[in-house]
């Protein structure tokens, strides 16, 4: 381990590398994760990138549900090559060293994503919303250039908090062990290494995860309270059952997501374990993703459709 010592009691050290552990206390299974983790990441990239080819190509498809659909799908590729690549070639090389630079890179960056993601979630329940809801104010209210906002915005809205918060967990001091337990570089598995009582430094945590998890799950749960009461009011049961066939999809990536990233970022300290940690995070940085588009195609018949035609002129 790389380090310089400090002048403090003497047993205080400022680590410059880390040794992500990842999967290592598997040594018989490391070719079988590499090849499962290789074709995981080949079906993210092929999966989400047709979903963001046909909606761009399909005229059928050029509407606002399907603009965010693509903007998610394009985030769900961005998210994953963020932690997968170097999975990939710390089971390969068996070299499961990072830089504390490029462990903060990746933390910053998928705090960022993860961020961006759930506030799109919220955006494309919001627009749910209005097309169930008030169908008639829909093409007015979510025009070319709102649609536009409410992505970008999504993007960038993490942006500053979450460099912030990068920057305020790694301006910590850690101790003894440059050993992570985990695959990539997490809030929880980082905290862990710090020097002394991090209550303190948990409280932004905290805070962030209620801001960037906890109020977008409220919008979507209030979008969606106003959308069953709607759809439950509707005449005939073929409309009921065509209205939430547009919004299961959604509702199922909102269970998997924010179900996983819940439980890791608000549950106390105490309930935190290496294992659980590497569990719930392969939901939301790898099962989700790659379950995306899946969940999209298989449960719409317009992206169905528009596959088709697209393998077709191929």
């Amino acid at each position: 381990m790389k380090h310089e010592d400090k002048n403090a009691e003497g047993n205080v050290s400022t680590v410059m590398q880390f040794v992500l552990l990842g999967f290592s206390d598997l040594p018989n299974l490391q070719g079988f994760l590499f090849g499962v983790f290789s074709m995981v990441y080949i079906i993210i990239l092929v999966g989400n990138s047709l979903i963001i080819i046909i909606t761009r190509l399909d005229p059928a498809l050029q509407v606002p549900m399907y603009f965010f659909l693509a903007n998610f799908s394009s985030l769900e590729i961005c998210y994953v090559s963020v932690t997968l690549p170097k999975l990939l070639v710390n089971l390969w090389t068996q070299n499961r060293s990072i830089s504390m630079l490029n462990c903060a890179t990746q933390m910053c960056f998928l705090l960022i994503l993860g961020a961006s993601e759930c506030f799109l979630l919220a955006v494309m329940a919001y627009d749910r919303y209005m097309a169930i809801c008030n169908p008639l104010h829909y093409p007015l209210v979510m025009n070319h250039k709102m649609c536009i906002q409410l992505a970008v915005g999504s993007w960038v809205s993490g942006i500053p908090v979450q460099i912030g918060q990068t920057c305020q967990i790694f301006s910590l001091h850690f101790c003894d062990s440059n050993k992570i337990n985990h695959f990539f570089c997490d809030i929880p598995p980082i905290l862990r290494l710090a020097c002394g009582d991090t209550s303190v430094h948990e409280i932004p945590v905290y805070l962030v995860a209620v801001l960037f998890v906890a109020v977008p799950f409220m919008l979507i749960l209030a979008s969606y309270s106003k959308i069953i009461s709607t759809i439950l009011r509707l005449p005939t049961a073929q409309g009921q059952a065509k209205a939430f066939s547009t919004c299961s999809s959604h509702l199922l990536i909102v269970v998997l997501l924010f179900g996983s990233g819940t439980i890791t970022y608000l549950r106390p300290k105490a309930n935190h374990s290496s294992g659980s940690d590497k569990l719930l995070s392969l939901f939301y940085t790898i099962v989700t993703p790659m379950f995306n588009p899946m969940i999209y195609s298989l449960r719409n018949k317009d992206v169905i459709a528009a596959l088709r035609k697209l393998l077709l002129r191929k």
